[in-house]
């Protein structure tokens, strides 16, 4: 029912070590910390039981996609196949209509259905006060901060690639860097992000905003 978010696992300077509890919580995976034995609710990252109970983990740009397209935008990346000889690269990803791109940004959430943007290609919009860009296709999604310095831009899709109305700027989609243009060299800021089914994400985030078009 629900995909993961990555946390940064270090509490107060200390790097923590998590395994699976092995039960759920509001239908959804929990952990352990090896060293409290505290559980936690893995799509809040937060400690619902124990010595730690209230902590909240620090949420992480991440990304759920099939290794054939994270390949294609990140050709170096080595992978932990725990003893698997070959990873099928053309397993496909299949994103329901239930399914939501859901976005954590300073403690502000709001949800897009994967299929409403992948159908708009691009969409810019706002989370809370912070102005994102969300873009959508076949089994790949990204999420960014839309403003460089002060400036807020408006994107708008070209084939694979981003363009800003503001300066024209050409801007790589899996690496939200500008390319070409005056901005090139220019990076946005990732967008901590996850799927889920939209009943499940409104669970965990109740007051959570659901895009509309």
């Amino acid at each position: 029912c629900y995909t993961g978010l990555v946390h940064d696992r270090r509490i107060d300077g200390e790097t923590q070590v998590f395994g699976n509890a092995g039960t759920l919580y509001m239908n959804a995976m929990t952990w352990y910390d090896h060293g409290t034995q505290s559980i936690w609710s893995q799509p809040w990252g937060r400690a619902i039981e124990g010595s730690l109970e209230g902590i909240q983990l620090t949420v992480l740009p991440s990304q759920v996609t099939t290794w054939k397209s994270w390949r294609a935008e990140h050709p170096d990346t080595l992978a932990l196949a725990n003893g698997v000889g070959n990873i099928e690269p053309a397993s496909k990803q299949r994103f329901r209509t239930d399914f939501v791109i859901g976005l954590i940004l300073d403690n502000q959430t709001k949800a897009y259905y994967f299929k409403e943007a992948e159908a708009a290609g691009v969409i810019n919009d706002r989370v809370g006060d912070i102005p994102v860009v969300v873009w959508a296709a076949g089994d790949n999604f990204h999420g960014y901060v839309s403003q460089i310095g002060d400036r807020t831009l408006t994107f708008r899709a070209q084939g694979e690639t981003l363009i800003d109305e503001e300066t024209g700027s050409t801007w790589d989609i899996g690496q939200g860097r500008a390319v070409q243009g005056p901005l090139k060299g220019k990076v946005l800021r990732s967008v901590p992000s996850s799927t889920a089914y939209d009943w499940a994400w409104q669970d965990f985030y109740p007051e959570s905003e659901f895009y509309t078009p």
